[in-house]
């Protein structure tokens, strides 16, 4: 018990130092960039003008030559150029877009021998941006029968209590959730609050972010637990999380490289593609969680960011015990975009030869966050920021678009490919508001 306050109280520290730092991160260098619309959005057809700003030391870098290139986003420059900063300042006109989407411009400079860049993304109409994604005949009817068949294997699992991640007001058990007759089962940490009643709580899925890892600080949303919900954080490859991350980063090097990934394990077939299972485990995951005496029998949520995002979707879509969704820049949305000359989505399949077959394709398609979002009745909150290149804006436009049920949006233009601790926290707190 010691040994975990002073842990706590030491990561506390830490966090705090690291608050205290300038942005960026102990980094010499400052980028700032204006875009002259406030919200960093134009109509199709306006010229973006970017104010760029670049502070070393936090003195203005005076008389410096910036080089830049821009073009629709994760698209080939189609400008490219240079600026001489005076005062530390310029501005630069990006451009436009004929159609709904983004434009990116991308800054380097070079001192002292070493090269430094930055990026800005602006959109441009991208509320009217539209999935290339269409959801094919037989969708329904495909993921209806899998459950249907997933659902005859009977719920199964073990709970082991998992001390080191139990406070005064959490208990926390490590789960391994069985999911068929093969042996196949994936693992969770559950964390319910302190001597929860029965009928008295709402229950959170949480899926994990793309990756073969291990469950990485299990406490760090442990306020879901302290503010009275049960929450299941869970892995969705069968790896028991207690096993060190030097373990997990040899099965991830011999298992998850980009000729052999597990997001493009059997892409070729729809019956067979990786994901299947993945889908699958996550309406095993609601079961489990719905099968709890402390369920309140009404409030069933759905919480993650990245592929995390992508799979609470997916769950939201498919099954209808769901009554709130959060998403944060969900990945597998729109993947085929790419198809349309635009930026499509994370795991940007169309970056290595041959990945744009008919049979891949079409199996994308069957597992497109886009088509899931059309089925979607529960309420929903989605956030994404424009500079992410990993999940990009047009594919999380093309699903907030999509939606067709009650919905908000956090749109956070800076944000590259993360949420900060007061956005993460925001979630609970939308959530506390939509329950039943």
């Amino acid at each position: 018990m010691k040994k975990r306050i002073l842990f706590t109280l030491i990561a506390g520290i830490i966090w705090l130092l690291s608050m205290a730092e300038n942005y960026p991160y102990r980094s010499d260098l400052l980028w700032v960039t204006e875009p002259d619309h406030a919200d960093w959005i134009y109509r199709t057809g306006e010229n973006a003008k970017i104010k760029v700003s670049l502070f070393k030391y936090g003195i203005p870098q005076d008389g410096i030559t910036v080089s830049y290139e821009t073009g629709s986003e994760l698209m080939s420059a189609d400008k490219k150029g240079s600026i001489k900063l005076k005062d530390g300042k310029a501005e630069i006109n990006i451009g436009t877009m004929k159609e709904p989407g983004f434009r990116d411009c991308i800054f380097t400079v070079e001192m002292n021998g070493k090269k430094y860049s930055h990026h800005v993304k602006v959109g441009f109409s991208p509320e009217k941006i539209k999935p290339y994604t269409r959801m094919p005949d037989d969708f329904i009817d495909f993921w209806t029968s899998n459950i249907r068949e997933s659902s005859e294997f009977p719920l199964k699992y073990t709970k082991e209590r998992a001390e080191e991640y139990c406070t005064d007001k959490i208990d926390c058990y490590l789960i391994k959730l069985f999911l068929n007759n093969k042996g196949q089962a994936i693992y969770g940490y559950l964390f319910y609050p302190k001597n929860a009643q029965p009928g008295s709580c709402p229950v959170v899925l949480s899926p994990p972010g793309a990756g073969i890892k291990t469950i990485k600080e299990p406490l760090r949303h442990k306020y879901y637990a302290e503010e009275g919900c049960i929450r299941l954080e869970f892995e969705i490859h069968g790896l028991n999380p207690t096993m060190s991350e030097e373990e997990f980063k040899e099965i991830s090097n011999a298992f998850n490289g980009k000729e052999n990934g597990y997001l493009t394990n059997g892409l070729d077939n729809i019956d067979n593609y990786y994901m299947k299972r993945v889908y699958l485990a996550c309406i095993r995951c609601i079961d489990l969680l719905t099968s709890l005496p402390e369920w309140d029998e009404k409030n069933v949520i759905v919480q993650g960011g990245s592929q995390g995002g992508a799979l609470a979707m997916v769950t939201a879509g498919l099954d209808k015990r769901v009554t709130a969704c959060v998403a944060n820049h969900p990945a597998l949305s729109d993947m085929a975009g790419y198809m349309a000359g635009r930026a499509g989505g994370y795991p940007h399949f169309f970056r290595t030869k041959g990945m744009d077959s008919k049979e891949k394709l079409e199996t994308m398609a069957y597992y497109d966050v886009v088509n899931f979002a059309r089925l979607i009745k529960a309420d929903t909150f989605m956030t994404w920021g424009f500079n992410d290149n990993t999940c990009p804006p047009t594919t999380s436009y093309a699903v907030f678009n999509t939606l067709n049920c009650p919905k908000e949006a956090l749109i956070t233009p800076i944000n590259e490919h993360w949420t900060s601790e007061e956005t993460e926290r925001g979630h609970l707190e939308w959530i506390k508001k939509h329950l039943k």
